[in-house]
């Protein structure tokens, strides 16, 4: 079984680059301190690193 992450969102997007605005949609997030679970895949390592300034990441 893959192993899962806990994404949260802990700075605002606001003022962002609308890439980086995208990326959090495409991860789920639509709100401050919200957390999401994804699989732990090259892709969503991908867009964690791309915005990872705006994230806290866990291992779940």
């Amino acid at each position: 079984m893959s192993k899962k992450l806990k994404i949260t969102q802990v700075r605002s997007a606001i003022g962002r680059q609308k890439v980086q605005k995208i990326t959090l949609r495409t991860l789920g997030i639509r709100r401050m301190n919200q957390t999401v679970e994804h699989n732990d895949t090259p892709q969503i390592r991908g867009m964690i690193n791309k915005i990872s300034h705006l994230l806290r990441v866990e291992e779940a």
